[in-house]
C-alpha cells in the first residue's frame, strides 16, 4: 500500500474506505456489512463503528473486525456525526465514502461512485437512495417523497446524502470533518462547508443504495422533527439554498392552510356577507382557488401513497406539519439557548477531552 493507493499485479488502483455507525441496530449489521464486502470494486477497506450499542451490536461488531476488509471500532454514545469522524480518521484511501447501517447498497453502488468522478472536478459525489416500502402507510409516504426528490435532483447538487456519498478524504479533512457536537444532518453541514470552501458535489443515479422500510408512525414523526431541528441551525449558519428539499415546504403549509380554511368555513356559516359582497372580502374569495391548488400540489407530490387511504394519509401529513413546526421552534429554542450560555461554561466544554474510540481489531 502507498498512501491512498494499493498496487496489485503492478498496478496502482485508487484505495477507497467505505465507513458506517450502528447504534442498537443488530438486526442490520449483517446485511449492510454482506452488501459491502460484495462490492464490485476493489481496493476496499470497510470501517465499522459501534456507538455505545447496548443490545449486543458491539459484540457482533467485533466478531465482523475480524473480516480482512473490515476495521472495527468501538466507542461511548457520542452520536452519529462523532462516529462518523472516528472513522474518517481511521481511514487511508483517497476517497471515504459513508453510508447507513440499515442500508443495502447495490454491487456496483462504489464502482459507480468513482465512475461518475472521472473528468469532473468533485469534492463529492452522492448517489441515489431507494427507500423500500412495508405495510404501513408511513413507509410509503417516506419511499414516494424521496423518489420524487430524486427525479428533479441536478447533477450539480448542495447535499452529499448520509446514506450513499463519497468525499475526497483530504478535503473533507480540510474543512474539520464532521463535527460531533451535530446532533444531526452532519451531511448537509459537511456539505456546506464544502461548497462553502470552493468544492463541487455532483449526483449520479446510478450509484444506488436500498433503504429499509421507515415504518412506525412516531419514529417518522421525530425523525421529521430532527430534520427540521437541524435545517434551522443550517440556514442560519449557510447563504447556500438546498436543493433537496423535496415535499417539505408543502407539508409545513398544510396546518396554516387547513386552519385558515376551517376558519374561513366557520366564518362563511355565521357572519357571512350577501354573495353580492364578496368582492369586498379579496381574501376570503382567494381563500377556494388555495384550497384547490394545495389539494392538487399535496397530490402531485405523494399521490401514489395517498390513494389508497386518504384519510389515513390527511391524519399522517397534519402530524408530519405538526413535527415540522415541533423542530424549527426547538431549532431557535437552541441557537437561543445557546446564544445567551456563557463563556466559562463554553470554555468548560472546549477543555473536556475528546473520548477516544476503541479499535476492536488488530
Amino acid at each position: 500500500m502507498q498512501g491512498h493507493f494499493v498496487e496489485i499485479r503492478g498496478e496502482i488502483i485508487t484505495l477507497i474506505s467505505v465507513t458506517v455507525c450502528v447504534r442498537d441496530g443488530i438486526d442490520w449489521i449483517d446485511d449492510c456489512l454482506d452488501s459491502l464486502i460484495n462490492q464490485t470494486y476493489s481496493p476496499l477497506e470497510i470501517i465499522l463503528v459501534d456507538d455505545g450499542s447496548i443490545d449486543g451490536s458491539r459484540e457482533k461488531v467485533s466478531r465482523w473486525g475480524e473480516h480482512e476488509l473490515v476495521t472495527a471500532i468501538a466507542q461511548t454514545a457520542q452520536g452519529l456525526s462523532a462516529g462518523r469522524m472516528a472513522a474518517l480518521n481511521e481511514s487511508k484511501g483517497e476517497w471515504v465514502a459513508i453510508t447507513d447501517i440499515d442500508v443495502r447498497p447495490e454491487p456496483d453502488w462504489i464502482e459507480n461512485l468513482l465512475k461518475a468522478t472521472e473528468g469532473e472536478e468533485a469534492v463529492a459525489v452522492t448517489g441515489r437512495t431507494v427507500f423500500g416500502t412495508g405495510i404501513d402507510i408511513v413507509s410509503k409516504i417516506r419511499s414516494v417523497e424521496i423518489e420524487a426528490k430524486y427525479r428533479s435532483r441536478p447533477k450539480n447538487t448542495t447535499l452529499a446524502n448520509g446514506p450513499c456519498s463519497m468525499f475526497k478524504r483530504d478535503k473533507l479533512l480540510e474543512i474539520g470533518g464532521f463535527n460531533p457536537s451535530w446532533y444531526h444532518a452532519e451531511d448537509m453541514e459537511v456539505s456546506l462547508k464544502l461548497i462553502e470552501a470552493g468544492g463541487r458535489i455532483i449526483y449520479t443515479p446510478d450509484a444506488v443504495v436500498n433503504h429499509v422500510p421507515e415504518q412506525g408512525l412516531m419514529r417518522f414523526f421525530n425523525k421529521r422533527k430532527r430534520d427540521a431541528r437541524a435545517h434551522v441551525r443550517i440556514v442560519r449558519k449557510y447563504k447556500t439554498k438546498s436543493d433537496f428539499l423535496g415535499s417539505s415546504w408543502l407539508v409545513l403549509s398544510f396546518i396554516p392552510v387547513y386552519f385558515s380554511m376551517i376558519f374561513g368555513l366557520i366564518w362563511m356559516m355565521t357572519d357571512a356577507p350577501p354573495v353580492k359582497e364578496l368582492h369586498l372580502h379579496p381574501g376570503l374569495m382567494m381563500l377556494v382557488p388555495l384550497m384547490i391548488w394545495y389539494v392538487l400540489a399535496l397530490n402531485s407530490n405523494l399521490k401514489n401513497a395517498i390513494t389508497s387511504n386518504k384519510i389515513k394519509s390527511t391524519w399522517v401529513i397534519a402530524g408530519w406539519s405538526l413535527a415540522l413546526w415541533q423542530g424549527i421552534i426547538l431549532g431557535y429554542v437552541t441557537a437561543i439557548d445557546h446564544s445567551t450560555s456563557s463563556s466559562a461554561s463554553a470554555r468548560f466544554r472546549r477543555a473536556m477531552p475528546a473520548p477516544i474510540p476503541t479499535i476492536l481489531t488488530a
